[in-house]
């Protein structure tokens, strides 16, 4: 289990992360709303042992980060939050992960700041830009009232077994869901659905790759991926009996599916372009 020891203080924030060394490119890990960087424990290892720089950090608001009390989360000041990370590492340009909130906060960097970024790797998130049919938009709509009606002891538990199918994935992902009050999963939530911005004519400025588990069924992810993926002209890439914490239901095949797509990008740490990291 990586631990968060260093500290990055920010307006309204604190937040934790840590960076571990390595002689290729910096590699960005950042989690899905309501959970941690705990959910990256199996690729940071499988990522340093092929040298590369690894960097996990707890958005404000989960984990091991801090909120001053009365803030709320909202998407612009994470986004920011990720960029004073970048300097705080005193990292140039590097491949971002996310996943689910994650992949849309990465998504949304990469189209403020292209030029600190390598490549996008996107886990189980919906495209920020992606055009939506009427019934999404409708469903987009309706999942925040939906959230809020059901009741605090149940929501953790309902969101994890919607999100995960593996038993120990379940359990793992119920409690990271139950450490985070329903009030902030609430702005959460909101920030995530603050990121989609249909935007027919928009294509990644970087390398992309799209990464989802078969079995995730949460919102309109899974078709929009198959859209996504068709609109950049490349393949996704489906890791077999998982669910939206792909990491965790398949944590194995997601560590060889992210060390492919570097290596695919020539990125792997032998022979790396060096812009990469600094």
């Amino acid at each position: 289990m990586v631990k968060l020891k260093s500290r990055l203080a920010r307006p309204t924030a604190e937040i934790a992360f840590a960076d571990r060394a390595g002689a290729g490119p910096a590699v960005v890990l950042t989690h899905g709303a309501g959970m941690d960087h705990q959910m990256f424990d199996a690729q940071v290892e499988a990522l340093a042992a092929h040298g590369y720089r690894t960097v996990v950090w707890d958005m404000r608001g989960h984990g091991d980060s801090t909120m001053t009390p009365g803030a709320r989360f909202a998407a612009e000041d994470a986004r920011d939050d990720l960029l004073a990370l970048l300097d705080e590492c005193r990292i140039d340009r590097a491949v971002l992960v996310g996943h689910s909130l994650g992949g849309n906060l990465v998504q949304s960097f990469a189209q403020e700041h292209p030029d600190r970024v390598t490549g996008l790797i996107v886990l189980d998130s919906t495209w920020n830009a992606g055009p939506l049919t009427a019934l999404e938009r409708f469903s987009l709509r309706l999942a925040a009232p939906t959230l809020a009606v059901i009741p605090a002891r149940s929501l953790a538990r309902q969101m994890a077994r919607a999100s995960a199918v593996t038993p120990a994935a379940i359990e793992r992902t119920e409690a990271a869901f139950a450490r985070m009050p329903k009030r902030v999963f609430l702005d959460v939530w909101m920030a995530t659905v603050s990121l989609v911005d249909p935007d027919p004519d928009y294509r990644s400025p970087v390398p992309l790759a799209l990464v989802r588990g078969a079995k995730d069924g949460t919102g309109n992810i899974a078709a929009a991926m198959v859209r996504w993926a068709q609109a950049e002209g490349i393949t996704e890439h489906v890791i077999p009996d998982a669910g939206h914490i792909v990491t965790w239901d398949a944590p194995e095949e997601t560590s060889r599916t992210l060390l492919k797509i570097l290596n695919d990008w020539n990125l792997s740490p032998r022979g790396s372009r060096r812009e990469g990291a600094q």
